[in-house]
C-alpha cells in the first residue's frame, strides 16, 4: 500500500527571496542555492528522537504568534544553545525559550518575513 514517507520539501513565498536565503544562511547556517537547500535524512537519523511532525492546529491557536502566518517552521537542530548563540551574533533574539520537555528542547525565533521558526533539539525516545 502506498504511504507518505515524510516531508519532501517546504516551499514559501518571500518578499525578497535572495535576502531571505541569506538570512537563513547567516543566522541559522542553512546554505542555499537559488533553488533552495537540500537536507539529507542521515543528519536527522543520527539523532535518536528526531523525526518529522505533521500537525494541524486549531484556526484560533495563538501558538504561532506573534506571526500572522498560517504556518510556522520547525527545524531540528543538534545544539539549541549553539544555534541561539549563533542567532544572537546576528541580532536575532528568541521570542520564547521553553523549559526542557520530554520530546527535547525548543525555542522560537522570527524570520525577516515575519514567520515563526521553532528550533527543536530532539531528545531520544524512551
Amino acid at each position: 500500500m502506498a504511504k507518505v514517507l515524510g516531508l519532501g520539501g517546504l516551499f514559501f513565498k518571500a518578499a525578497d527571496p535572495a535576502a531571505t536565503r541569506a538570512w537563513y544562511d547567516r543566522v541559522l547556517g542553512i546554505p542555499a542555492e537559488e533553488w533552495g537547500a537540500f537536507f539529507t535524512p542521515d543528519a536527522a537519523a543520527a539523532h535518536p528522537g528526531a523525526g518529522t511532525v505533521f500537525s494541524p492546529f486549531a484556526a484560533d491557536t495563538d501558538y504561532f504568534a506573534p506571526s500572522d502566518k498560517e504556518f510556522m517552521f520547525n527545524l531540528m537542530v543538534d545544539d539549541l544553545d549553539g544555534m541561539l548563540a549563533r542567532a544572537a551574533e546576528h541580532g536575532v533574539t528568541p521570542v520564547k525559550v521553553f523549559p526542557d520537555e520530554a520530546n527535547g528542547r525548543f525555542a522560537h525565533l522570527m524570520d525577516p518575513d515575519g514567520r515563526k521558526i521553532e528550533l527543536w533539539e530532539p531528545r531520544p525516545f524512551g
